[in-house]
């Protein structure tokens, strides 16, 4: 992969691209004896694999933009095949290589902008004893106030044998359009509810949960391996996509606010110049299996 950056600490090794919206590409475990699993569904860090950086804000923005203080805001489509705006501009764009070592490296965005956003966002990437640390900033430069917010969105393998634990209060539900129609218990649905480690539901999911403490798990059986997801206290939000048992893959995406909150809650206004940061961490175990 061309311009590819690679990080090796001896327990995992990660691959960056970039040129693709500075996307985890691959993080795989450097098992003793083993060749290296992944821990993310490999790829080039597009389509359906790695992880992508969510900046401007997360997932749909529906009716066309928002409104804010009194002005409306248009913000096109930017992504082909989908209604709405959809996860920034930020994982369409390249990033400057600021900085790299053998386990670290920091990606820079000098010139986001999309609808009324302009911004600088720098993503660092670090590798110790095989966990990752990424740490997401951006800073509004559109020299007016306006509602921002950030995420990751990690693609996991999935198997016959995956396991998720991520216990949440309360679920999105979403209509055709995959917008938010209204919020209840995740009680009222026991397929949804990870509260233990629990197979991921056969039918298609693509909802919002809060109330989480911020903590999951993913147990791959297949591969005798465990991730921990922990993510920092902006990312109060997760969202789960898992579209059937045969697409090979699920999302968890820890996120600072719920699907089209622009029409909702959860963003965070930004002064121009001021900034947010989130931090995401997996890190991996193996697992003994019967």
């Amino acid at each position: 992969m061309a311009g590819a950056v690679e990080l090796n600490d001896g327990r995992a090794s990660l691959v960056l691209a970039p040129e693709r919206g500075a996307a985890i590409a691959r993080y795989d475990a450097l098992v003793i004896g083993s060749a290296p699993v992944p821990l993310l569904r490999a790829g080039d860090g597009t389509g359906t694999s790695g992880c992508q950086v969510l900046v401007p804000w997360s997932n749909r923005i529906s009716g066309g933009g928002f409104e804010f203080e009194g002005r409306f805001h248009a913000v096109a489509p930017n992504v082909p095949g989908e209604a709405f705006p959809i996860h920034g501009d930020g994982f369409q764009k390249p990033w400057r290589l600021a900085r790299h070592t053998d386990t670290a490296a920091e990606l820079v965005l000098d010139d986001g902008a999309i609808g009324p956003y302009r911004y600088v966002a720098s993503v660092a990437y670090a590798l110790q004893d095989g966990v990752l640390e990424a740490h997401l900033t951006i800073e509004n430069r559109a020299g007016m106030r306006l509602p921002y917010g950030l995420g990751f969105h990690p693609w996991f393998p999935r198997g016959d044998t995956t396991l998720l634990e991520a216990r949440a209060k309360r679920v999105w539900l979403e209509d055709e359009r995959h917008l938010p129609v209204g919020v209840v218990p995740v009680s009222e649905h026991p397929a949804w509810d990870f509260d233990r480690p629990i197979p991921l539901p056969l039918d298609w999911v693509n909802n919002a949960f809060d109330g989480w403490n911020r903590r999951a798990s993913i147990v791959q059986l297949q591969d005798e391996i465990k991730v921990t997801l922990t993510a920092s206290p902006e990312l109060g939000v997760y969202i789960l996509y898992s579209p059937s048992p045969d697409a090979g893959f699920f999302c968890f995406e820890p996120v600072s606010h719920p699907v089209d909150a622009h029409h909702g809650e959860g963003l965070t206004v930004l002064d121009d110049g001021q900034t947010i940061s989130a931090t995401m961490r997996l890190d991996w175990a193996v697992v003994e299996t019967d």
